[in-house]
């Protein structure tokens, strides 16, 4: 198999010669890698939005019609109302005016569809919205959770109830402390709906219904130390990890 740079010199030095002049036993090899591709596997779509969303018995799930506001949406129109109650809370969402929903009260299933599977932003969308409403289905009977471990000589953090760098958005909000290397502190306000708590000195808990919200905080806190490859210190979220790199000699 020949590499991409002389696959390359090849197809210069064929082009500028007549294919007359060419060795019969070069003509293959140059065909193969002209038209190599990386994978030769064929491409396949997602099947995520075709399996069914299962609704558990606590949890409540209801369609309801579209809330119409002028000027809100474009042509399309706005889609139906997704509400989800739960007994860590509700969640409401709309859908896409070409998803349509069935909702299966029996077996407590609902099944997620688009009106033309060929148009290509109706096929990203399907398997999105299915992603959203099952996210909320866990969101609100069993919770979303982010841990993030701080690594790194003198790394902490704590919760506190007041704040000296900002002010509270609303009563009773906390607010996560960093100490990670800087010299002036680092208060970040927990958004509503989301509990943090630090059952160890280095690992930070974030709790709640909504899953996006949870993981931008934790984007949000991770941002003050990223992850860096030499020495592996950092905040890091959930399983991630890095691949430590050697050091440099001068």
């Amino acid at each position: 198999m020949l590499s991409t740079a002389r696959s390359k010199g090849l197809e210069r030095a064929f082009t500028s010669i007549p294919s007359a002049t060419i060795p019969s036993f070069l003509l293959p090899a140059f065909r193969v890698t002209a038209t190599r591709c990386f994978s030769t596997s064929p491409s396949r779509a997602s099947q995520i939005g075709r399996a069914a969303l299962s609704i558990p018995p606590e949890v409540k799930f209801e369609i309801l019609p579209p809330v119409i506001k002028k000027g809100a949406w474009g042509t399309g129109g706005p889609g139906n109302l997704v509400k989800v109650e739960g007994p860590l809370g509700s969640l409401s969402m709309t859908v896409p005016s070409f998803v349509n929903l069935e909702h299966d009260t029996e077996n407590r299933k609902a099944y997620v569809s688009v009106q033309d599977k060929e148009v290509k932003k109706q096929r990203e969308m399907w398997g999105t919205t299915r992603a959203y409403l099952q996210n909320h289905i866990l969101g609100v009977s069993e919770g979303h959770t982010a841990i993030l471990r701080l690594v790194g000589v003198g790394y902490r953090a704590t919760i506190e109830t007041t704040a000296t760098t900002v002010t509270p958005e609303f009563p009773g909000q906390t607010f996560v402390a960093l100490k990670v290397g800087y010299s002036h502190p680092i208060e970040l306000p927990v958004p509503k709906g989301v509990k943090a708590s630090t059952p160890q000195p280095t690992r930070i808990l974030l709790e709640g219904v909504e899953k996006e919200v949870i993981l931008s905080f934790a984007a949000k806190i991770r941002m003050w130390r990223k992850p860096e490859p030499y020495k592996g210190k950092g905040i890091f979220v959930n399983g991630e990890t890095i691949k430590l790199k050697a050091k440099k000699i001068k």
